[in-house]
């Protein structure tokens, strides 16, 4: 049989169903053919047979053959797109009904079949790209042994950043992903294991439910620094810290507080760990510190303070009391024992009564006393350093123990001994005792000698420098009080040389310098000290290099000396009578050190600016907040107030960032450091560039201190500078001026209005008037039942220029604003006319034009009984001779609007243009 024949007979098996005798004589068809378009049709009606048996070959498509034959073969390619469909090749079938569909563009079945491709291949794509399937897939290349190295860190990295989108964290989690985390913490290998805990903060970041179901059972001290940061994650979301809505899976987790106790214990045992790295130890200090006590002393529950002190007030003093140039000491970094110091002070703090107090300290005696009574020497100093860390934590707890019998002796036995490490511990321990006057005194008595003996024989640098330290100390103990100094006249002066001179040295390791810092900070109480400290400009910037390095122990030391150079400490005013009494009932009376006076500290306070004091403050406000302190806030608030009395030193201020730095300080920190520091926004802001002084968003955190600053309780200064700081931003946008209404600043504002000194009178007017724009402030003036608009009124008709112009322009602007305060204008007092009229005739052009401008306002307010009666009084003469008046530069803004009101006049149809006689 011909080829012909034998096509024809398969297409009768296909048209009878019997699909393999079709199959069997279009193949034999193929091979006996000769004819090259029917071989084409040959191989479509046989491809058309193996999509009916689902038998297809990707690699040797019988219509690709056909094509081959003839490329424009439709039904071959539609066959081919079949076939390919069937194969799961969706991209290449839709490229062949797209062929199909250009050469037949209005065939209906190559349309729908290309619809219906492309609505698959998207569908295919989302699948593809699917969270769920991602993550499949990196858990998959994680745990792949012969995956290569960065395949495995690209898939950690897109682990970690899925885990920080809330779908992507639900996906991770509903696909088993806790456990698959665990799994890879299991593995110990320490990029899987931070990419695990990573993952794992991303997870449990505000989300009760996902820490419920496992992120607790990481092994924190294993993987210390990493897991400290999902801890803050996991109590955000435990405690409410976290305040973000996330439906109901909060109703999932019941209580917490199991959880919270299991993470705190976990967190207390790194604190002791010698497992744990310096590093690891100081991120689990740090979230004591900052999670267990009570962040408001108005908040009743804190419990976790009692569990603390309970499970690890122990553990706290073992870090406390490590002496690192022993053997067999836990791992410390520099800052370890300073930031356990904090936290132990936090936590006694955080008590309430006298017996949680008592509590603490018994347990505090007990741990001492029992390292003490072991009469091992090692244990001896370990417990001497520990009460160096309470002195340094809640020194009353660390002077009690001070007080109990031997113990002073003690230390000044161990300052004898031959063994370095015992001198070095037992100096920095009288050093840190001598804080009370009573312990000074009984240490130059017993000590002194001691101090001296030691700083002269001894060749280990790091015990000298603390014995002077220690001589620093004793030697200021009388404060800034001239008459009340322990050593002869010119010993301070030279202990201060010396440190300074160590201080110069780089030599010497930091943590050597950083005594130096220590010992100059007590003797800066002396003004001859202060002085020569500040004309050492090397020791300045050694000192301010210091405060930028990675030793952050070191801020508390520089924030004395800064505060003791400026004299910007709490200082009381002494009256002369009382100094006449005290000096005849021969009771002792401080004295001012010559050089104590204003000229002098205004002096030192430009060197330390032309030294670069600024840029080290900006530096110190960005540590970490467990080093830096409320107190140490406070201080740095003070330097920064003092920095800014001089107006003309505020650009250097601002051009060296303390703007920025300043921010932080107002909102955190003690009370009087956050006065302090808001005090030193609103001079700055008074009289900058908000833009350049508070750049970007941080503008709008600079108004909450200075509306704070408006509270009666402030001074009277403080009040001015923050209206002044007010105006400035309220004039600058929008945006700000409704961010002062939003902080609740007008009430204060309207209210300092009404004040009888005239300067901040005067400022808040001004503030006022910069305000009236705001849509809210509006409402406010249109409200009825209150005496604003009348206050405006009244101080337009003030005998200060200044007032006048600020109230008469924020009812030129306010006026032209709402049409309807117009007439309510008329109605809040029966001096308006007589006021306006005055203003109309003031010498001041400036508010003259202001005054003009409001009755132009009201010959526009669509009240023609108003501006009838404007036009029927004086006013209108008024107008008449200043818009007469002959152009003047000086006027003629004035003279524009008299003559623009004259305009609307005859606009209004009230009076007529003028006409020369005929």
């Amino acid at each position: 049989l011909s080829g012909e024949q034998l096509k024809e007979e398969g297409n009768k098996h296909f048209q009878a169903g019997d699909i393999d005798k079709a199959i069997e004589c279009y193949t034999k068809a193929i091979k006996v053919c000769q004819d090259k378009k029917v071989l084409a049709v040959i191989y479509r009606n046989r491809s058309a047979c193996y999509l009916k048996k689902l038998v297809i070959n990707l690699n040797n498509l019988p219509s690709s053959i056909a094509i081959d034959v003839d490329a424009k073969d439709i039904k071959a390619l539609y066959r081919r797109c079949q076939a390919l469909e069937k194969l799961g090749k969706l991209d290449m079938a839709f490229k062949d009904v797209q062929r199909c569909a250009t050469l037949e563009p209005k065939n209906k079945a190559f349309l729908e079949t290309l619809r219906r491709l492309g609505a698959e291949i998207q569908s295919k794509l989302k699948t593809t790209f699917s969270t769920d399937s991602r993550v499949q897939n990196m858990f998959d290349i994680l745990f792949d042994e012969e995956s290569e190295k960065d395949k495995k860190e690209k898939a950690a990295n897109n682990l970690i950043v899925l885990s920080r989108e809330d779908a992507g964290a639900e996906r991770i989690f509903q696909n088993n992903g806790v456990t698959l985390l665990l799994n890879m913490i299991e593995t110990g290998k320490p990029e899987m294991i931070l990419a695990a805990v990573r993952t794992l903060s991303g997870m449990c970041t505000g989300h009760k439910a996902r820490v419920s179901h496992g992120a607790c059972k990481v092994k924190l001290s294993e993987i210390a620094l990493a897991a400290c940061n999902l801890f803050q994650c996991i109590n955000d979301s435990l405690t409410g810290g976290d305040t973000r809505e996330y439906g109901k899976e909060a109703d999932l987790v019941m209580d917490p507080s199991k959880d919270l106790k299991t993470i705190l214990l976990s967190l207390l045992e790194m604190v002791a760990s010698k497992k744990v790295s310096g590093h690891g130890r100081d991120q689990a200090l740090n979230l004591l510190s900052k999670n267990v006590p009570r962040k408001e002393k108005k908040e009743m529950d804190h419990s976790k303070s009692l569990f603390t002190i309970d499970h690890g007030l122990k553990k706290i003093l073992k870090v406390c009391g490590q002496v690192p140039e022993l053997p067999d000491q836990l791992p410390l970094t520099e800052n370890t024992q300073l930031i356990a110091s904090v936290l132990l002070n936090k936590l006694y703090d955080d008590l309430k009564c006298d017996p949680e107090r008592n509590n603490f300290r018994d347990i505090c005696d007990e741990y001492i006393k029992y390292v003490h009574e072991t009469f091992n020497m090692d244990k001896t100093i370990h417990a001497i350093n520990c009460i160096s860390g309470l002195l340094q934590g809640p020194f009353d707890v660390g002077n009690a123990l001070v007080g109990r019998q031997g113990i002073m002796e003690m230390m000044v036995a161990l300052c004898g001994s031959e063994r370095e490490v015992d001198q070095m511990v037992a100096v920095e321990a009288l050093i840190h005792a001598s804080s009370k006057m009573s312990r000074a005194s009984f240490i130059i008595t017993n000590g002194v000698s001691l101090l001296k003996d030691i700083y002269k024989k001894t060749k280990n640098e790091k015990i000298k420098i603390r014995a002077l330290v220690g001589l620093c100390k004793l030697g200021s103990a009388g404060g800034d009080d001239y008459s009340l100094r322990q050593f002869a006249e010119g010993s301070t002066e030279k202990l201060a040389k010396q440190c300074r001179k160590w201080l110069c040295n780089p030599q010497i390791d930091t943590k050597t310098r950083k005594w130096a810092i220590e010992g100059l900070a007590y003797l800066t109480n002396d003004a001859d000290v202060k002085d020569d400290f500040v004309d050492d400009e090397p020791a300045m910037q050694a000192m301010f290099e210091l405060a930028k390095s990675r030793d952050k122990t070191i801020l508390y030391a520089v924030a004395c000396i800064l505060v003791n150079c400026t004299n910007s400490y709490e200082k009381k005013e002494i009256l002369p009578e009382l100094v006449q009494l005290a000096k005849f009932s021969k009771q002792h009376v401080p004295e001012q050190h010559p050089k104590d006076k204003k000229d002098f500290v205004d002096k030192r306070v430009k060197r330390l600016l032309k030294a670069g004091v600024t840029s080290a403050l900006v530096v110190m406000v960005k540590a970490e907040n467990i080093i830096l302190t409320d107190q140490t806030k406070e201080m740095l608030a003070r330097v920064f107030l003092a920095l800014s009395e001089d107006p003309r030193d505020r650009g250097t201020i601002v051009a060296q960032g303390g703007g920025k730095a300043l921010i932080p300080l107002a909102l955190e920190g003690t009370e009087a450091g956050k006065v302090k520091a808001s005090h030193v926004i609103a001079k700055i802001a008074a009289i900058s560039n908000p833009e350049i002084a508070f750049p970007g968003e941080r503008v709008y955190e600079v108004i909450r201190p200075l509306v704070n600053l408006l509270h009666t309780d402030r001074e009277g200064m403080q009040n001015y500078e923050a209206l002044r700081g007010l105006t400035n931003l309220a004039g600058f946008s929008e945006k700000l001026r409704v961010k002062i209404v939003k902080e609740k600043a007008l009430s204060e504002i309207e209210n300092y209005m009404f004040e009888e000194n005239e300067q901040i009178r005067l400022a808040a007017t001004e503030c006022m008037c910069n305000l009236v724009t705001c849509k809210e402030v509006q409402d406010r003036y249109l409200e009825d039942g209150n005496d604003k608009l009348k206050l405006l009124v009244l101080l337009c008709g003030e005998d200060d220029d200044k007032l006048q112009i600020a109230a008469a322009g924020a009812l030129a602007m306010i006026t032209a604003a709402q049409k309807k305060l117009c007439t309510k204008m008329t109605l809040v007092t029966s001096q308006w006319l007589e006021i306006l009229q005055r203003l109309c005739l003031h010498s001041n052009v400036q508010v003259q034009h202001r005054g003009l401008v409001i009755v132009y306002n009201m010959l526009n307010s669509d009240n023609s009984d108003l501006a009838k009666k404007l036009i029927e009084s004086e006013l209108l003469e008024i107008l008449s001779v200043v818009g007469r008046a002959e152009d003047n530069p000086k006027r003629q803004e004035a003279i524009d609007a008299a003559r623009t009101c004259l305009v609307k006049a005859m606009d209004l149809g009230l009076i007529k243009p003028f006409a020369s006689p005929s």
